[in-house]
């Protein structure tokens, strides 16, 4: 009898040694911006992870971004924001967590607005790669924030 999900003997996959989730907090400052940006950046490079110089642009473009909104939007009820970083065989996903149950949506062009399309940009971001982004509630009331890429984007 198989175990749905199970994988057969002799076949289970063997992690890369770029792969798993690290996590680590900040304060919801804007000078968090770009340390979480910066972080980002050496933990990618210091686990090796395969990613071109097009898709890291646009992960860090989106990390600036994530972190920014909840800087500028949840930061009352959220004096600390949760960044996680997940990486597998052939994607990178980035995660920004805070407290605000406020579930943001991504705003349409607005020329007469100077701010306003943080959500926008990252899903053209992530859209134009071939990857997903979302935005999910907590089990303690707030939300989480998410963009994965592929590492391997295709060529169009």
């Amino acid at each position: 009898m198989e175990v749905r999900g199970s994988v057969p003997p002799g076949q289970v996959p063997v992690p890369r040694p770029y792969e798993g989730v690290w996590r680590f907090t900040a304060p919801a400052l804007e000078s968090s911006v770009p340390q979480v940006r910066h972080g980002v950046r050496a933990l990618v490079r210091d686990q090796g992870v395969p990613v071109d110089e097009d898709t890291l642009y646009g992960l860090l473009l989106i990390v600036s971004e994530l972190v920014t909104n909840a800087v500028k939007h949840a930061a009352v009820l959220s004096p600390q924001l949760a960044v996680e970083v997940a990486v597998g065989a052939e994607w990178i996903r980035v995660a920004v967590e805070d407290d605000h149950p406020y579930r943001p949506k991504a705003l349409e062009t607005d020329h007469g607005r100077t701010g306003g399309r943080g959500l926008l940009l990252v899903k053209s971001i992530t859209g134009e790669a071939g990857g997903s982004c979302d935005v999910a509630q907590t089990p303690g009331g707030g939300k989480v924030i998410w963009a994965a890429l592929p590492l391997f984007p295709t060529v169009h």
